[in-house]
């Protein structure tokens, strides 16, 4: 009696072997294709899958191999800098994603270095969600330059001894962070330009005449001074909506050039400039100007703290808002939560009003 199932295999074998090749009854492969043997000619090999591409983290130690990577990047890789000395001017042209960005980072002992603060751009960001975190940027004209970016955080780094301003977001770079960063000793090509962080542009330098909206721009917990010779922070006219929250001024070394007299000069609108403490300033700790139509209102100083003193000019004020007749129903506000000790002239020119949390 044969079973059900060896019936199966009979047929399944028989059938097989309708094909089977001569060396079948030598004891070769029943399919035709002696075991041992690659497969029969004109047939290509059966490709290898490649393997998945995913992040990756690569360590650089030279210039030329951080040049390369700020090429090279995929979104969600790590760029890690060894401790040395990287000189150059480097572009960081891959983008990264929202929610895999490209990281650049090291420890304060990997330096890139501008080789000079007369001209250049020490680290230029023209794509976008790179993170770059806890590397020291010194010696260029420029620091840091972010141009049409998005979703970009600078955290804590140390950027100094540059020629004109430290980190610079602008020609539409929106929602971008500065945080835990330490900047001091710009301006040493030219004090008046030597501002700590600066979002926008001015108005002679919007892109087509239109205003540069690098907009929801935000810095945080940063140490700005000494030495900084310009404001800083400088919020350009053409901005709307960022944030300055939490940051500490030491005003030792402003000059006063080119309206580089404050902590924080606010020519945009809606920002919120809060929880910031100073020491120092050539002339007031906080001030708004309109430099172009509709620009210089609606922005908000709260819980802010520290004393302009012992470098205030006499005719300085803690909060210099003297645009507000320019701006309608949309007002500059002091709340009078702030503590910041007055200027030569007092403490603000316009009445602190309570503000709600």
């Amino acid at each position: 009696m044969i079973k059900k199932g060896a019936a199966v295999i009979a047929v399944a074998v028989a059938l097989g072997c309708a094909a089977c090749s001569s060396e079948t009854a030598g004891g070769g492969s029943p399919f035709g294709v002696a075991a041992d043997r690659a497969p029969a000619a004109g047939l290509p090999p059966v490709p290898t899958p490649p393997a998945p591409v995913g992040p990756a983290t690569r360590t650089v130690r030279t210039a030329a191999e951080l040049a390369a990577a700020g090429r090279e990047a995929r979104p969600g890789d790590v760029i890690q800098l060894a401790d040395g000395v990287y000189p150059g001017k480097f572009q960081l042209t891959s983008a990264g994603t929202a929610d895999k960005p490209i990281t650049l980072r090291g420890g304060r002992g990997a330096v890139i270095d501008g080789e000079g603060i007369k001209e250049g751009r020490t680290v230029e960001l023209t794509a976008s969600h790179w993170r770059l975190e806890g590397f020291t940027v010194r010696n260029g004209q420029k620091g840091i330059m972010g141009i049409g970016v998005t979703g970009t955080q600078v955290i804590g780094l140390e950027v100094h001894q540059i020629g004109d301003e430290a980190v610079h977001f602008q020609h539409g770079s929106t929602d971008n962070v500065v945080r835990d960063s330490f900047i001091h000793d710009t301006g040493k090509r030219r004090p008046g330009f030597g501002e700590g962080v600066y979002f926008g542009s001015a108005k002679s330098n919007w892109p087509g005449g239109q205003p540069d909206r690098s907009d929801r721009n935000k810095a945080y917990s940063n140490r700005i001074g000494p030495n900084v010779t310009g404001e800083g922070v400088d919020i350009k006219e053409g901005t709307t909506g960022g944030e300055v929250r939490g940051n500490t001024f030491d005003g030792a070394g402003q000059t006063g050039e080119n309206s580089g007299e404050s902590w924080i000069n606010a020519k945009g609108n809606d920002y919120v400039i809060a929880e910031n403490t100073g020491a120092g300033a050539h002339r007031s700790g906080f001030k708004t100007r309109t430099e172009a139509e509709g620009f210089g209102c609606g922005n908000t100083f709260r819980a802010n703290s520290g004393s302009v003193a012992p470098f205030a000019k006499d005719d300085g004020y803690a909060f210099d808002i003297t645009n507000n007749r320019q701006c309608g129903d949309r007002e500059n506000v002091v709340c009078d939560d702030n503590r910041v000790g007055p200027g030569g002239k007092g403490l603000s020119t316009i009445e602190p009003r309570p503000c709600r949390p």
